[in-house]
């Protein structure tokens, strides 16, 4: 994480991993920032690899946390927005997703996200997913909510966004993650969590039945 950037709360250890001694790490032996925008930061390091050999790095820092809430419908269907996504110049099919600045709450955030762009609020929000997003070159987290108990809300999408909305049964979305047609990452890690907790009693009883009946 970058000096600025504020940690959700104390990373948890995995069970397998409590008790072992320290592992070696990364030294950041110098640091330069290459470029900043309002959005990110781009810095140059030079560094000392955990086996002791030198190494130059690059870390990109954006200035947010993601967020992203999978909203469910009472009939098991799930809300999902399409846009052009820039980097990959590809069209991606997403749950609501943003940034939330450091400094705010990220449930604020979210909140925000899912009005703006899904045109919902939700009533009944769980936290099931934190995530660390390709953290070989980016030091970006994610936090994921599921969201149900929905109603309609205006829409304020993003004046760069040009958003299509859907509604799709939850298992469908399930087997086109399997096809490789939707593969944004927060929206995968997401909806495999919820399917997860599903089947294995971690939601309300009527709601996991909603998601996995077949339409």
């Amino acid at each position: 994480m970058s000096d600025d950037a504020e940690t959700p709360d104390v990373d948890p250890v995995p069970i397998w991993a409590e008790g072992r001694p320290p592992a070696p790490a990364w030294v950041d032996r110098s640091s330069t920032k290459a470029f900043e925008n309002d959005w990110v930061r781009l810095t140059a390091h030079e560094a000392t690899a955990p086996t002791g050999a030198a190494a130059d790095y690059a870390v990109l820092r954006p200035k947010s946390l993601a967020t992203g809430v999978l909203p469910i419908h009472s009939d098991g269907t799930v809300t999902l927005v399409g846009q052009a996504r820039f980097a990959l110049m590809n069209y991606s099919w997403e749950m609501p997703e943003g940034g939330a600045p450091f400094g705010e709450d990220p449930f604020d955030g979210v909140q925000r996200e899912l009005a703006e762009e899904a045109g919902l609020a939700a009533r009944s929000w769980r936290e099931v997913l934190r995530m660390e997003l390709s953290n070989s070159v980016t030091d970006e987290r994610a936090i994921c909510w599921l969201a149900w108990n929905l109603e309609p809300v205006a829409t304020d999408p993003d004046p760069t966004e040009v958003l299509a909305i859907v509604r799709v049964p939850f298992l469908r979305l399930i087997e086109e993650i399997g096809r490789g047609a939707v593969r944004d990452s927060m929206t995968v890690a997401t909806a495999f969590r919820a399917y997860h907790m599903a089947k294995e009693g971690l939601l309300p009883g009527w709601l996991a039945h909603a998601m996995l009946t077949r339409v």
